[in-house]
């Protein structure tokens, strides 16, 4: 729900940096700007997957097993994405005076953090059908906004930004994951 604040101009690097997270530089594109902010993530799910597998090698080849490596790879992801969600949240909570509405379009961070959440619930290096149904089904549940998506948008804050595009990132990722088990078993 848009309702527009107070706007003001950003006054000092902390204010700047807040609104840079906050629109992770595509926010500003005409168009689709959530959409745009989806695609960063994807990019940035891809560009994880690719350091993590060099990585990967190289911990085989020094002599950790595969699944040390997975689990240590797993909980290192958990930790940047919490870490990434609550710098994000405070990020758009900070800039809604400078975009002038509590739930503003430029406002892409959200988005991102949703896409990544989707990709958390299915393993890394999966084929490109997948990374576009994974980017797809976030959008279909951003844009839907199923029950207690919508509801979620009434928080205050960065929170009110960011706490509906994480559970319909957690929809998306359920989806794909059945779908993505589905194809394994089949």
């Amino acid at each position: 729900m848009k309702t527009p604040v107070e706007k003001r101009k950003p006054n000092g690097i902390l204010d700047y940096l807040a609104l840079a997270l906050t629109t992770v530089g595509v926010g500003y594109i005409p168009g689709a700007p959530g959409t745009y902010g989806s695609a960063v993530a994807v990019g940035a799910y891809l560009f994880i997957g690719r350091l993590e597998f060099s990585t990967s090698l190289h911990a085989i080849v020094s002599g950790l097993r595969l699944n040390d490596v997975t689990i240590i790879h797993a909980g290192v992801n958990a930790v940047l994405l919490t870490l990434f969600c609550l710098i994000g949240i405070a990020a758009a909570g900070r800039s809604i005076p400078f975009l002038g509405n509590n739930d503003p379009s430029e406002a892409v961070v959200d988005e991102v953090m949703g896409q990544l959440v989707t990709f958390c619930f299915v393993p890394f290096g999966l084929p490109w059908p997948f990374i576009l149904a994974g980017f797809l089904l976030f959008r279909l549940f951003d844009i839907w906004k199923p029950y207690p998506v919508r509801d979620l948008e009434i928080l205050p804050g960065g929170l009110g930004i960011c706490a509906d595009d994480i559970v319909a990132g957690v929809y998306a990722g359920l989806c794909l994951a059945i779908g993505h088990a589905v194809y394994l078993f089949v």
